[in-house]
């Protein structure tokens, strides 16, 4: 970066440590992050919770940064919306003052740094939220899954990673999975988004801040070496009606 200019967050003043505080929010959910041959599937439920009410049964957990990295988001919702705007805008924000892209290292760095100075807030109980992230590595041509803690520690997942109230109950399954049908990263997508819709809905018997998928289909994202997809509905109907029926 150039001499004396400033970063983007001291740019538009946006200081990740100190947000004026709400009211306590409590938001449960399962977001999955699973390997398959060609790329990364990031998959999420679409029910958004405040202690034991249903507020929203369609709400989108999925966020693409940019074309290489996705993030899905667990807890207070709102903020990690926010925080989510504000990564996109920062990514930007590097290419244009430096003339090239931040690193695939810069870019999860980012998202570490974003956590750890949220984390005064989440030691509150207000604005507690935990990603997981998916990116490909154009350089190295690899992609990588991985999950955070509060204080913003960033640890790599061979194949899968998971978070949310939902994912406590499932946590067995993937490896039991990856033991009996082969390594995620070596199937094919359509078999891994089955797999994928089976843990969602076992998530969803097992936790009620968990939505199922009778009613309203969950979000799904690929990351590939071409960049992000989301799948639509029709892509996704088949493979919900064959795990439910």
């Amino acid at each position: 970066m150039t001499s004396g200019a400033k970063t983007f967050a001291e740019l538009v003043n946006f200081d990740l440590g100190r947000i004026p505080a709400v009211p306590e929010e409590v938001h449960g959910t399962t977001v999955l992050a699973l390997r398959f041959d060609e790329g990364v599937l990031v998959m999420a439920d679409r029910r958004a919770t405040m202690g034991n009410l249903i507020m929203y049964e369609q709400a989108e957990k999925i966020e693409p940064l940019d074309d290489t990295v996705v993030v899905a988001i667990s807890g207070a919702y709102a903020r990690s919306i926010e925080v989510c705007r504000y990564l996109k805008h920062a990514f930007k924000y590097y290419e244009r003052m430096n003339m090239i892209e931040i690193s695939a290292e810069g870019k999860l760095m980012e998202i570490s740094r974003a956590l750890a100075s949220n984390l005064p807030m989440a030691m509150q109980g207000i604005g507690l939220f935990v990603p997981i992230a998916a990116n490909y590595d154009p350089v190295a041509g690899t992609f990588g899954v991985y999950f955070f803690d509060t204080a913003g520690g960033r640890f790599l997942s061979a194949d899968f990673a998971a978070a949310g109230s939902g994912s406590e109950r499932i946590r067995g399954v993937f490896e039991y999975i990856a033991r009996t049908k082969g390594p995620w990263h070596t199937r094919k997508r359509d078999e891994v988004l089955q797999d994928g819709l089976s843990l969602l809905d076992i998530a969803a018997e097992m936790d009620s801040a968990t939505g199922g998928f009778r009613k309203h289909l969950p979000s799904a994202t690929v990351l590939t070496k071409d960049g992000v997809r989301r799948l639509t509905d029709d892509d996704i109907r088949p493979f919900a009606q064959a795990v439910l029926g």
